[in-house]
């Protein structure tokens, strides 16, 4: 059973210079649950994840990890907490050392324990080159193994996977899901990617100028945004209101749950002119690898959809339907929308 008391977050609040940078944040994170941290640049993630692992001192609110009170560096002769370690985007290794040399000065832990730490860190063949000799992602990798073989049980990644290529990226990726399942450590990670995020996190907290906006499984926080916000985070959406918006649901009358739909664009269909729906003519279509995507302009409203195949032509009229079962969320129409 995991231990639900393992990491609670307990009404946080920073402020700055005047400014609010983080402001009354509450969750719990029970051993062995990813979660995710995401948001805009400037939304307070790192310092958040700074705030947990005892490397900044919070204005209010409390951090508790293994029945322990996280005390911040005012607190402290030397930040941090024992059994929480801290990767940021930098891997900050000493320099013109021999890669074997760095992580045996850092390890407590046995010498099996340590090869299979090298092991889920893909390094062994990176013992006997020195650290100013490695890619990024090798650095990475190694700076990952030197946290672990300090044998923590909660890892706080910073947009550790920021400045990589595409390859580095992955495989860092796989580095990070067998640090769980593997060698049994518990992870909280930031970014601000969506790839990094949706298919990883058992939970995702979706934070907007420092406050907790929306909380719940990648699958509800992608497909039920609370704002345009939340909803631009994680990837293209439609916005609709007004007649266009009754158009496309048939409910030219009926009371909606709020004036304003958010929709993604693979949870809307095209049929041909005459059929029930949103009508409106076809634009221009996009091929985007293992996709279609066509921009359809509505009388107020330019959407895009999302095609299995390139099925309609510029030019071509159509009408947009919602396609049965979808997911959609209704917002007030008052939700800032994001600025990226």
């Amino acid at each position: 059973m995991p231990e639900p008391d393992f990491l609670t977050v307990h009404n946080i609040s920073l402020g700055e210079h005047g400014q609010a940078v983080l402001s009354g944040i509450s969750f719990e994170q029970p051993a062995g649950r990813k979660l995710a941290l995401a948001g805009e640049s400037g939304a307070g993630k790192s310092t958040l994840l700074q705030v947990i692992a005892g490397l900044v001192q919070p204005t209010a609110g409390e951090v508790h990890f293994a029945g322990r009170r996280v005390r911040g560096p005012q607190e402290v002769l030397v930040p941090g907490h024992p059994g929480i370690v801290y990767l940021s985007q930098k891997s900050d290794l000493p320099k013109s050392l021999r890669v074997e040399q760095v992580l045996r000065y850092a390890s407590k832990r046995p010498a099996t324990e340590a090869q299979a730490v090298y092991e889920v860190c893909r390094i062994s063949p990176l013992m006997a080159r020195r650290t100013d000799q490695l890619s990024g992602g090798e650095q990475q990798r190694v700076a990952l193994a030197r946290l672990l073989l300090s044998a923590p049980r909660l890892l706080l990644l910073d947009e550790p996977f920021s400045n990589l290529d595409r390859t580095h990226k992955q495989q860092l990726q796989t580095v990070i899901r067998e640090v769980g399942e593997e060698l049994g450590i518990t992870c909280l990670l930031v970014s601000h990617d969506p790839t990094d995020t949706l298919p990883w996190a058992d939970e995702i907290l979706v934070l907007h100028r420092g406050q907790l906006v929306q909380q719940g499984p990648p699958e509800q926080v992608y497909r039920q945004p609370v704002s345009e916000y939340a909803a631009a985070l994680f990837g293209d959406y439609n916005r609709l209101e007004g007649p266009d918006l009754r158009a496309l649901l048939a409910a030219p009358r009926r009371r909606l749950p709020g004036p304003v739909l958010l929709v993604r664009p693979e949870n809307l269909r095209l049929a041909p002119a005459g059929s029930p729906g949103a009508a409106g003519t076809v634009r221009a279509v996009r091929f985007l690898g293992s996709y279609y995507e066509a921009e359809v302009q509505l009388p107020a409203t330019l959407l895009r959809v999302r095609l299995p195949a390139a099925s309609v032509v510029a030019g071509e009229a159509v009408v947009v339907q919602l396609a049965e079962s979808a997911p959609v969320s209704f917002i007030s129409g008052q939700a800032q929308r994001t600025t990226n």
